[in-house]
């Protein structure tokens, strides 16, 4: 079983930067596969972000390549979610999520955060 939280969410304005952290508990946590999704008002969750359990892979919407960097730290229990350049419509509530195979589909991941809210003003 792995629990997870999310932190560093907030409110920054458009350009700017934030880093997500996801701290996990549990020893298994180096054998999961981590994903980053984010859920904006009246839409869908959409996956952000993955990274295998050794961090040698890693998938990234379209949406965000080239902004975001997904990296984990398996001694540490952490994922982490560095958000750079920032635009008004990466609002959401985003959330960290585990799974046994590195997806990117979130019903195949058993284990969710309660989110963090993200905020871009323009």
């Amino acid at each position: 079983q792995v629990q997870l939280v999310e932190s560093g969410g907030g409110l920054v304005q458009a350009g700017g930067s934030l880093r997500l952290s996801c701290a996990a508990s549990g020893r298994t946590f180096s054998s999961y596969a981590m994903g980053w999704f984010r859920q904006a008002p009246g839409k869908e969750r959409e996956c952000v972000a993955v990274i295998s359990w050794s961090g040698g892979a890693g998938y990234y919407a379209d949406a965000v390549k080239g902004r975001f960097t997904i990296s984990r730290h398996n001694a540490k229990n952490t994922v982490y979610l560095q958000m750079n350049s920032l635009k008004p419509e990466d609002t959401a509530v985003y959330y960290c999520a585990a799974s046994g195979i590195f997806d990117r589909l979130s019903t195949t991941y058993d284990h969710w955060g309660q989110g963090t809210q993200v905020t871009v003003s323009s």
